[in-house]
């Protein structure tokens, strides 16, 4: 009763997909395994590194690890009906259980679904035939209940019959078998942007494949358009569409399911040829929402085709018979989207001719280099490669996070609902402050860090295992500094040096290591101040008090005592003498600039005078100059 819709698995080139519901078509197809690996770390005997193939449903752990201990059911080992025994506390170690089943007899995702009720914290699916590894995927759809596979939360894989076969020798011998499984690897991290395409249908009326598809959508746009505006990713929308055989191009069925004379067709969504809208008004839509994305990516704003294909779900579903060109348009109409502009790029669908946009998107369907053929909806491919698993936000978020090379995760990444939440088990391992509950645990989609946090501003560095210490400026207003504070009488001392990046000091009238205490310095028992013959000292709590004899006056700086009176006379004295001094000088000063200024007077009157009698020796040699000249 197996199945797996990627049947063509096993066959390479280019793939070709059931048409209509008359008319199904099978070439060869190109289908790729995702896998991820299992760390065998006990017993001695297996350890070492082996493959498996992630499960088309259920939750993989994109980006993280989950360490675990290998449990082998008792009775009922193809888990096809609920177990009897419970796998919650199964291991010893506080380890969770990874319930091995074997394959056969019944569907993939009910073998996990059984071991899920009963505690099961992960599967492993032994294969029953020596073969390539496969995908497990989910039943075909009127097969399995809607429930049924929403309600899968843990990770499943297919291993391979010969490691499955180890697993249970080494159980059945009484060892103890813990395995880690990582899916660090399962999507390639190259750089800090991550290319995601999803391929989609603008079908609302497919049962629950649909439902789930248009739900997602609705959930996962504000993360989306987060990660795209910030430059974060590169998303592309995509729609799968099949072809009308020539030789059937005239019939009625390919005239009312495909456009462009057949070459680009979707199946009726009721299933029947005479009632409600046609495959062709799915294909009309689907290039509609290509050119949405077009255009707003012309306008530098991809991330519109995420509001589009939302309000169009809500605002023009099939069963309200409003699937249409004028729905449409009202909404772009709303989203302020050049209407004209994506009518031109739509082309026109009765022209029998290639339209270029729905051309491309065949041919993107065909796999290659490391990803498989695209043969169902709805499929996600992340850094080229498929995702696998359960179409939901939180699970897909982690996926394409997992695709961020470590470090350059935008802060979305981090938001709830992807955190593995070890922290809130003794904080996960690491450093922490019990006064203040300060930790250096932290949660992210890959597992938690040890890294020792940021606090109000301030910085702690340190292993983040074993210690952590606040450091540079504003330090110590967080826990003081982790130095010695004491407070006594309404004063307060402390050893924190908020200058320094770190230390501490005992502040003067203290002596000790600054962290552990500081004990106060008795400076007149051991004559550190107040020595003076006429000083009195007393000791006080961070300092001392000295007092001087009848009205002297105590100087610290000098450690002395003088006359308050004769500090007053003296001062005095001193100003009267500068002001003194200061009138004499500017006296003397001002008596010389008159006599100068008399004297320069006195001397340009007389040169005047005896000008006027007798030439002066520069006038001589003015007229004598001027003879010479003549």
């Amino acid at each position: 009763m197996e199945r797996n819709w990627r049947h063509a698995r096993h066959f390479e080139g280019v793939v070709c997909y059931m048409l209509l519901t008359l008319f199904t078509v099978h070439v060869c197809g190109k289908f790729v395994v995702e896998k991820n690996s299992i760390s065998v770390t006990s017993p001695d005997s297996l350890k070492g590194v082996y493959d498996s193939a992630i499960g088309n449903f259920g939750l993989p752990e994109y980006g993280g690890t989950m360490a675990g201990m290998v449990v082998y059911p008792k009775d009922g080992a193809k888990a096809c009906k609920s177990f009897s025994e419970s796998f919650k506390k199964a291991t010893s170690g506080g380890l969770p259980s990874v319930v091995l089943v074997d394959r056969g007899d019944c569907y993939f995702a009910l073998k996990v679904w059984n071991a899920q009720n009963a505690g099961a914290a992960a599967v492993l699916v032994a294969d029953d035939r020596s073969e390539a590894l496969i995908t497990m995927d989910s039943p075909e759809e009127g097969n399995a209940t809607p429930d049924y596979l929403d309600n899968i939360t843990i990770p499943s894989a297919l291993i391979e019959k010969k490691f499955g076969d180890s697993l249970k020798k080494a159980l059945g011998s009484g060892d103890m078998v813990n395995i880690n499984l990582d899916w660090r690897e399962s999507l390639p991290h190259p750089d800090d942007r991550v290319e995601y395409e999803f391929w989609t249908n603008s079908n609302d009326e497919c049962g629950s494949k649909c439902d789930t598809q248009v739900e997602f959508v609705k959930n996962f746009k504000g993360a989306a358009q987060i990660m795209e505006q910030g430059g974060y990713t590169l998303f592309t929308p995509h729609y799968i569409t099949w072809y009308c055989p020539q030789a059937f191009t005239l019939s009625k069925q390919c005239k009312s399911q495909c456009i462009n004379h057949g070459r680009y067709c979707a199946p009726d969504p009721e299933q029947d040829f005479t009632v409600g809208y046609d495959g062709k008004d799915v294909v009309a839509e689907n290039l509609r929402q290509l050119c949405v994305f077009k255009i707003a990516t012309d306008i530098q704003k991809p991330w519109i085709w995420w509001d589009y294909v939302t309000d169009f779900q809500i605002r023009c579903p099939m069963k309200d018979k409003k699937y249409n060109q004028d729905c449409a348009e009202e909404v772009m109409k709303s989203l302020e989207l050049p209407i004209d502009k994506i009518r031109d790029c739509m082309g026109n669908p009765e022209a029998d001719e290639d339209n270029p946009f729905l051309k491309a998107e065949q041919e993107a369907q065909v796999g290659h280099d490391s990803r498989g053929d695209v043969t169902i909806l709805p499929t996600l491919v992340i850094n080229n490669r498929q995702y696998r698993g359960k179409l939901d936000k939180g699970a897909v978020l982690k996926a394409i996070c997992s695709g961020f090379q470590e470090k350059t995760e935008p802060p979305v990444c981090l938001s709830d609902g992807i955190e593995t939440n070890e922290c809130l088990t003794n904080n996960g391992g690491c450093w922490t402050n019990p006064k203040t509950n300060v930790t250096a645990c932290k949660d992210t989609f890959r597992g938690r860090v040890c890294e020792c946090p940021l606090v109000q501003g301030v910085q702690f560095q340190g292993d983040g295992y074993n210690n952590c210490e606040a450091v540079g400026p504003g330090r110590c207003k967080i826990e003081n500094g982790g130095c010695w504070q004491s407070t006594q009488d309404g004063n307060t001392f402390s050893a924190c040096l908020d200058t320094e990046l770190k230390g501490c000091q005992c502040p003067n009238g203290f002596r000790g290591d600054g962290i552990q205490n500081c004990d106060d310095v008795d400076e007149c028992k051991e004559k550190l101040a107040c020595q003076c013959q006429e000083c009195t000292c007393k000791n006080k709590w961070g300092g001392y008090d000295c007092q001087c004899q009848g009205d002297l006056l105590y100087i610290k700086e000098q450690d002395t005592c003088i006359s308050k009176k004769a500090s007053a006379s003296k001062v005095s004295w001193t100003v009267a003498l500068i002001v003194l001094a200061g009138l004499a000088v500017a006296g003397i000063a001002g008596y010389a600039v008159y006599k100068y200024r008399l004297r320069s007077y006195m001397d340009s009157e007389i040169r005047a005078i005896m000008a006027q009698y007798m030439p002066l020796d520069s006038q001589s040699d003015v007229h004598q100059h001027l003879n010479e000249d003549v």
